[in-house]
């Protein structure tokens, strides 16, 4: 059976550090004394200092407007339509961008299918037709939109592009992740609830897979789902953008899950032979948990944190970072795991080999 490989990575994010006008936009709605102190505690202990958006800073103070377009505005966020009008008119931008950073220029006639990642924003003619005419690839290209599955969407847009390959052994597969996460703030602010203007930003990422063996070799993917965690992460469409719901409880039931389910997650391998780990940085507490869950060593998920604290979580495209800064790091030849969580709650991991 022919090989897959994940040949190289490109990423991106949009021009505006905006996290701490995030932080300060959310605090200023807090009633009291009290919530302010378990707010900024909740600030210390996110351990983000960046996150990115196409939205400018606006001025401040900060009490009544977030950006300079006055998209957020308290007591008036904006529609669901709002939103929509404009992922459409931002996102093909960002994915262009980490299209450059990967550099098809080489590969372009011979990219035969497309996949598209993202739960952010929806279109039709959707993102791909666009990323398809934007890119310059052929009109044949066979197209495939991995929507609206969470933060777990890489390894799913990944194990396709791997069956394409392994069935067309002449097939290279270009995936993108986009992700507009900012645009769907919503206006509780409720503590467990203001999560989102603590995690959440904006990010793309680009990779192009193949059967050329240069990379990481994509090798054995597994799926599960933790019991009777369905309602721990959902994501819904309402009138005032996309609402999510993060449980508090989402750490711990992943920690006590690997530390029970861990070494067939891992093919009854010990975490000792895993050379590279690549996490999705959903949050600290959820590196925490994969960190305590299967007893890795203090810097196994070093890449992890420093994604989150330089981008924060952008859904499906961290994974994608984290991977990209292990084919960057000097050395690290071995073997590698990766694993994201998101609703269901699922679980989404697959092995990887470095040369």
């Amino acid at each position: 059976m022919t090989q897959a490989w994940l040949n190289r990575i490109g990423t991106a994010v949009p021009p505006h550090d905006i996290h701490a006008e995030f932080v300060d936009f959310a605090r200023s709605a807090l009633p009291d004394a009290r919530a302010t102190a378990l707010f900024d505690r909740m600030v210390t202990l996110a351990d983000i200092q960046h996150r990115f958006s196409f939205f400018e800073p606006g001025p401040k103070p900060r009490d009544r407007f977030l950006d300079s377009e006055r998209f957020y505005r308290r007591g008036d966020f904006p529609t669901t339509a709002d939103r929509m009008a404009r992922f459409e008119s931002e996102a093909l931008t960002l994915a262009m961008k980490a299209i450059a950073a990967l550099d098809i220029s080489e590969d372009r006639a011979a990219i035969s299918h497309l996949i598209v990642a993202t739960c952010t924003g929806f279109t039709a003619p959707g993102l791909d037709f666009h990323i398809m005419t934007a890119a310059g690839l052929a009109p044949s290209v066979e197209r495939t939109v991995v929507g609206f599955m969470g933060c777990f969407a890489a390894v799913n847009a990944l194990k396709l592009a791997r069956h394409v390959v392994r069935s067309e052994p002449r097939a290279k597969v270009l995936v993108v992740n986009l992700e507009l996460s900012g645009l769907h703030l919503q206006e509780q602010w409720e503590l467990e609830k203001m999560l989102s203007f603590l995690l959440f930003g904006d990010g793309s990422s680009a990779s192009l897979v193949s059967a050329e063996p240069v990379g990481l070799a994509l090798d054995r993917f597994h799926a599960t789902v933790i019991p009777r965690t369905a309602d721990l992460i959902t994501w819904h469409i309402r009138d005032q953008g996309f609402e999510m719901h993060l449980s508090g409880q989402v750490p711990g039931r992943i920690r006590r899950w690997l530390m029970e389910h861990g070494a067939a997650l891992l093919g009854n391998r010990t975490a000792n032979d895993i050379a590279s780990w690549a996490v999705h940085a959903g949050g600290r507490s959820i590196l925490d948990a994969v960190q305590h869950g299967l007893a890795l060593r203090p810097d196994a998920l070093r890449h992890s944190r420093d994604v989150l604290r330089e981008f924060g979580n952008m859904s499906s495209a961290t994974l994608m970072f984290v991977l990209d800064r292990i084919l960057r790091s000097p050395g690290g030849a071995g073997d590698g795991v990766a694993m994201a969580f998101g609703p269901g709650l699922s679980v989404e991991a697959f092995a990887f080999r470095r040369p």
